[in-house]
């Protein structure tokens, strides 16, 4: 990966519905080689996926996850990558294991996702913080 495909991943992180022609112009190349250069980072796995940032009026939230030494943090984490609220999970260091990045109804869909989260048995404690404000990088 170089300058240019860093450079397109940028405007794609803003914005992933930017057309190839406007990508194009502003980093100084062709709209066929910011489509070729799209198509091999998917290819390659570095974009995963293209997604929705939504300004619902929903309840945003992080729920953090320790699970026990043992357990398999993977397939926990592919477990909760299915709940519909949930965007992201994360497998990270630190006191918790697991995070999950939620957007939900209201607070008590938050706080159905926790109790889901705790009933499954490797999960032996959970945290949560509500995300008050957001900004995109």
């Amino acid at each position: 990966m170089d300058e240019l495909d860093r450079r397109i991943l940028g405007i794609l992180r803003r914005d992933s519905r930017t057309p190839y022609t406007e990508i194009a112009d502003r980093v100084g190349t062709s709209e066929g080689t910011v489509r070729n250069r799209v198509e091999r980072l998917i290819d390659e796995g570095i974009i995963e996926r293209f997604t929705v940032a939504t300004r619902t009026g929903n309840v945003k939230a992080m729920i953090e996850v320790s699970v026990a030494v043992d357990v398999d943090t993977t397939g926990v984490s592919d477990r909760m990558a299915e709940w519909d609220e949930v965007d992201f999970v994360w497998q990270v260091s630190g006191e918790e294991d697991i995070v999950m990045v939620v957007d939900a109804a209201d607070t008590r869909a938050v706080n159905e996702l926790i109790t889901q989260a705790r009933d499954l048995d490797e999960v032996q404690n959970t945290k949560t913080r509500l995300i008050l404000d957001e900004r995109l990088g």
